[in-house]
């Protein structure tokens, strides 16, 4: 079957590309954002990529269309596919009926940490010999792709509570019917199609509605917002996690959340001394491990996984090391995570200097949603550099001005980029951070860094 995707180049559209095409499919797709590590893939999978929105791009006539989330009605490809009577439907429609139906899904939901648990999760199976098929929203590191079909019975999903498609506004992680379901956290996002926080809390009562008896459905149970949600009905069995009294828990925890110690109903269960930084990290490690054990993974051999999990891309992903200047590439757009990241690497790194680029690009950034707390998610560092680009419309100077002369805004980046470049100095980690391509600044960085070293170390 011929398949081209529309919005390829998004991590779960591409996810699906990945998965259609190890099923044998003729794989194709168009996209107006391309950038790594997406775009990467998607090369290293030789599936063609056409740059920008064309009726031309659908000759000749694929048997399916598949269309992402983003595309809305008006666009010229997506009206070519509605005129000329193509078949079409959404990602998720097309996972579970391809391939959710046959599996055991272990779904990790939640507005927080989604991809960093599932990416855990489906190491821990594969560390387990269990061999899990699974769709992450990133590349995790310990994988060679976002997506793979496996060869077992498991298959774990970044279950998004997105909507699904133009046609269909209900969430993506309705589509999936997991029998394992993780509840990472909850809070307001996504305030381009959600107008509060309890819209969304009823996607996600609709989504403990689809989980059956005989499942488990694991819970942060520090998460107040996720109380809610379960008071409305809950007709499964349930484990909370947390950092404190849960079902699972951690003790001894380093302050920079590079070790701890896993406890499972009050008994000692493992040890965890790991590479990835921040307590948040450790909360994503208890749900991971509650999830595996549900499919008969014992901590131990999960620790044993964690041990050696390598992260996921773009989640304080160390990027270059000059000169003495550390750069650091983070997915990180809701304050909640932004000052989570930070932390994490504040108390990694003590007294050093932090230089934080934030690019406010998600949606609710956007729209402004998150102005007031975004002083506060910044306070760890030292200095701070923030993009407002052309279509960031509110007062992104007003929003800062708590954290005085340390902050400064910049509507050019290469105006920003000088700036940086002026200001680290070595010892210095530069934490970066966006949902998008920030317009290359990780690379463009890293090269004036490097041209600046060789400068300097040339003989006068």
């Amino acid at each position: 079957m011929r398949i081209h995707i529309l919005g390829i180049c998004g991590t779960f559209m591409g996810g699906i590309a990945a998965l259609a095409r190890a099923a044998g499919h003729q794989v194709s797709g168009s996209d107006a954002n391309v950038y790594p590590p997406m775009s990467t893939q998607l090369a290293s999978l030789g599936i063609p990529l056409l740059e920008g929105w064309s009726a031309e791009h659908l000759k000749p006539a694929p048997d399916l269309v598949l269309v992402g989330n983003a595309l809305s009605r008006g666009n010229p490809e997506l009206e070519a596919v509605l005129a000329r009577g193509l078949a079409y439907t959404s990602g998720p429609q097309w996972l579970a009926e391809n391939l959710l139906r046959r599996q055991h899904v272990l779904a990790v939901a939640g507005t927080h940490g989604k991809t960093t648990t599932g990416s855990m999760l489906a190491w821990i199976l594969e560390h387990a010999d269990l061999n899990p098929g699974y769709l992450i929203g990133g590349l995790p590191r310990d994988f060679k792709v976002s997506a793979r079909a496996g060869g077992g019975k498991y298959f774990v999903v970044e279950a998004d509570e997105y909507d699904t498609a133009f046609f269909d506004k209900g969430s993506k992680f309705l589509h999936y019917r997991p029998q394992t379901l993780v509840l990472n956290n909850l809070e307001y996002d996504h305030a381009d199609i959600f107008p509060d926080l309890a819209s969304i809390q009823t996607q996600f009562h609709y989504l403990v509605r689809t989980v059956p008896g005989n499942g488990l459905i694991v819970v942060n149970g520090a998460d107040a917002a996720l109380q809610e949600v379960l008071a409305r009905g809950c007709w499964t069995e349930r484990e909370t996690f947390s950092l404190t009294e849960a079902d699972w828990a951690a003790r001894h925890v380093a302050e920079d959340g590079s070790a701890f110690t896993v406890t499972y109903r009050g008994k000692t269960a493992a040890m965890v001394e790991w590479e990835l930084l921040g307590k948040h990290n450790v909360a994503n490690a208890l749900a991971a491990m509650a999830a595996a054990h549900h499919v008969g993974v014992i901590p131990s051999q999960a620790a044993e996984a964690l041990i050696r999990f390598r992260g996921v891309k773009r989640r304080l992903e160390l990027r270059a090391q000059v000169d003495g200047v550390t750069v650091y590439d983070d997915f990180a757009h809701h304050p909640t995570a932004i000052a989570a990241t930070l932390g994490g690497l504040r108390r990694h790194v003590g007294s050093e200097r932090i230089i934080a680029l934030l690019e406010p690009r998600s949606a609710s950034m956007k729209l402004g949603v998150h102005r007031d707390s975004l002083a506060g998610a910044l306070t760890d560092a030292d200095r701070v550099f923030v993009y407002r680009a052309p279509n960031v419309t509110w007062d992104v100077a007003a929003a800062i001005q708590p954290l005085g002369e340390r902050a400064s805004v910049s509507a050019d980046l290469t105006q920003l980029l000088d700036a940086v470049t002026a200001e680290v100095r070595s010892g210095d980690h530069v934490l970066i951070m966006s949902n998008g391509g920030f317009g290359s600044v990780h690379e463009k960085l890293i090269e004036r860094l490097q041209r600046r070293a060789a400068a300097t170390s040339q003989p006068q």
